[in-house]
């Protein structure tokens, strides 16, 4: 399963882990995905997204058909 946020397209990053000594290794700095099932009133269906836990919080915040619209509404800016 790929680990990108279906709502926002965050995905992994690479960077250095880097120790005590200074010494660096590569890594993966995975985002924080959870499967989550959200109901949409609007449309009265229920609809599971993987999404990140940044983009849960603001969707509890709007709710989940108000933010799709702003972020569509953001693309095509």
């Amino acid at each position: 399963m790929s680990k990108v946020c279906e709502l926002t397209g965050k995905r992994p990053v690479v960077g250095n882990k880097v120790s005590h000594s200074n010494r660096k290794t590569k890594r993966r700095f995975e985002p924080n995905l959870k499967d989550k099932k959200f109901y949409v009133p609007e449309t009265d269906e229920w609809v599971t997204l993987r999404v990140s836990m940044s983009a849960l919080r603001t969707v509890s915040k709007m709710g989940l058909f108000t933010y799709l619209n702003k972020m569509a509404k953001k693309a095509r800016n």
